[in-house]
């Protein structure tokens, strides 16, 4: 049955219709106890949903739409290690990257997890190497610098979750991040480094990533261009793939290749060998944390029925507003400067799990699916784009995260950064009237500009302390809420074939931009670009500079 013709859908619609009118001043003037009775803690996250535009009827009738859409069994599937990546025929089992039980994870019949614990060993073991000074480069000297060279899921998250936990790290080193094939990003993090003490870590399960390999080519010269020995390489470079061909073929020692499986999804993986930068900054202590996190969201979610159930609830929550309010976007706000890559990094978990237009069976759907995306951190969004969010035209749900206690104490300043917090999701969500305003003795020419509409959802999530452990926590959270929207959906929120297409023709216009021959096969728009960019170019072919 199309998902628009289930009753469970048609009773959303009819309620959404009869609720649009109301205001959440009304909710609240008629419910003292709401902001409890919507309001649920799970592990260590308490999230506030009760400035949403929700009644019990509202969730009630979402619950119904996510039995009947089979969301319950899909989780069963899941965790079963079924393959219900259909489009690639693949299971889809991060979830087994952080498992802390004995009970096997099982998928074709086999046990997954002795293979996953000894690939965590084997980083374990290289990162306390790196930490400790032992692991030394070609010339003699320990390593300093640690240079992540990936892209999309194989970037993003380690950037993030170094970021994160920053306040956690072993500060001598200096661990950053390379993913744009724009030669500006590589020259400038390798400015300065010393090649004898710098080691790169390439990321990529094939190894044959176009940009992420064009990186540690030149990565490669670089190092060899200062140390003047092939055998410098295996010092040097570690891998993160599967190829091992490929990985040897560069140089590499494959004793210093760390494995991961194809029922990992790129944007799931920063739990997997993905995340060894990570565990080089942190430590593997730590690192076992952010497992011991992630463990026990997912057992939340695994276990916890649909109605006290925290992922499910911020799912549906997206659901209505996306496709019975409209919305087209929501804003992640975490009110912690460790957390400004959060949001960017659920662009991509969100934005390319569920930026689908067909069904699994591939038919096309007639109902919005995946949100765009955005936010930023704390109070530099304040006064940045939340006028708009006040007082614009559309409805863009928020989530605010905030943490009770500060990682670095410094006067009033983590006080001052929760108030605010706090404020902005009152102001959303009461506004302020016109007679209040007038009340404030504004001149009237002023008082619709003064005036706040208020009724703009959002959800707050707060947690004790920002440590590794609720940290994995948090994105499990975020990662179950894409999986569930996606079920409602039908969609196939494991594969992104969407990538595809702009590499396939980007490595045709290559070899245009170098020779300055446009094909005829190109539209005249392409052409037309072409040839503007050679004639502002200062030479007719592509210049190759080396790393200085």
């Amino acid at each position: 049955m199309n998902l628009t013709d289930r009753p469970e859908w048609q009773a959303l619609q009819t309620h959404s219709l009869q609720i649009k009118d109301a205001h959440l001043r009304d909710l609240f003037a008629a419910d003292a106890g709401r902001g409890v009775s919507f309001s649920l803690q799970a592990v260590d996250i308490l999230a506030d949903y009760s400035k949403n535009l929700i009644t019990d009827e509202t969730l009630e009738l979402l619950f119904k739409l996510a039995r009947a859409t089979q969301v319950e069994d899909m989780r069963r599937a899941m965790f079963a290690g079924e393959k219900i990546n259909t489009t690639e025929n693949r299971a889809v089992l991060h979830t087994a990257l952080r498992h802390q039980s004995d009970e096997p994870v099982m998928t074709d019949g086999h046990d997954v997890m002795p293979e996953v614990r000894a690939v965590l060993q084997k980083m374990a073991d290289f990162s306390n190497q790196i930490r400790s000074g032992q692991w030394l480069g070609h010339s003699g000297k320990p390593i300093k610098n640690i240079i992540n060279i990936g892209i999309g899921g194989s970037d993003l998250g380690p950037v993030m979750a170094t970021e994160a936990l920053k306040y956690y790290s072993q500060r001598d080193l200096n661990v950053q991040f390379v993913s744009n094939v724009d030669a500006t990003q590589l020259i400038e993090v390798t400015r300065g480094l010393d090649p004898a003490e710098t080691l790169f870590i390439i990321a990529s399960k094939t190894f044959t990533t176009d940009e992420t390999m064009t990186n540690a080519t030149s990565a490669r010269q670089w190092v060899l261009e200062a140390l003047g020995d092939e055998s410098a390489v295996a010092k040097h470079f570690v891998a993160v793939s599967t190829n091992s061909e490929k990985v040897r073929e560069f140089g590499i020692d494959t004793t210093n290749m760390f494995e991961f499986w194809d029922w990992v999804g790129g944007r799931y993986s920063m739990t997997s060998a993905i995340g060894l930068p990570i565990m080089v900054a942190i430590g593997p202590d730590n690192f076992q944390q952010l497992l011991e996190g992630f463990y026990a969201m997912d057992e939340h979610f695994k276990t916890a029925p649909l109605e006290q159930n925290l992922p499910v609830i911020l799912a549906l929550l997206s659901v209505w507003y996306g496709n019975f309010f409209g919305a087209e976007s929501e804003v992640i706000l975490p009110y912690d400067q460790y957390l400004h890559r959060f949001a960017a990094y659920f662009q991509q978990g969100n934005m390319e799990s569920n930026g689908k237009s067909v069904t699994k069976d591939g038919q096309v759907v007639n109902y919005h699916t995946g949100p765009v995306i955005w936010g930023e951190p704390g109070t530099n969004g304040q006064h940045a784009f939340y006028q708009l969010l006040h007082q614009g035209t559309r409805l863009i749900p928020a989530d605010f995260i905030g943490f009770a206690q500060p990682l670095n104490g410094l006067g009033n300043h983590h006080r001052k950064l929760t108030a605010n917090l706090l404020a902005q999701t009152q102001g959303l969500a009461f506004g302020k009237t016109a007679a209040e305003v007038r009340a404030d003795g504004v001149a009237e020419a002023l008082v619709p500009h003064r005036t706040f509409p208020g009724n703009r959802p959002s959800n707050t999530i707060l947690l004790p302390k920002l440590t590794p452990k609720t940290l994995g926590q948090l994105v499990a959270l975020y990662e179950h809420k894409i999986f569930v929207q996606g079920v409602i959906w039908n969609i196939n929120s494991f594969d992104q074939w969407g990538v595809e297409l702009g590499k396939v023709l980007a490595q045709g216009l290559v070899s245009q931009l170098k020779t300055g021959q446009p094909s005829d096969q190109n539209d005249s728009s392409t052409n037309n670009l072409l040839a503007t960019i050679q004639r502002w170019s200062s030479t007719p072919a592509e210049p190759d500079a080396a790393l200085s």
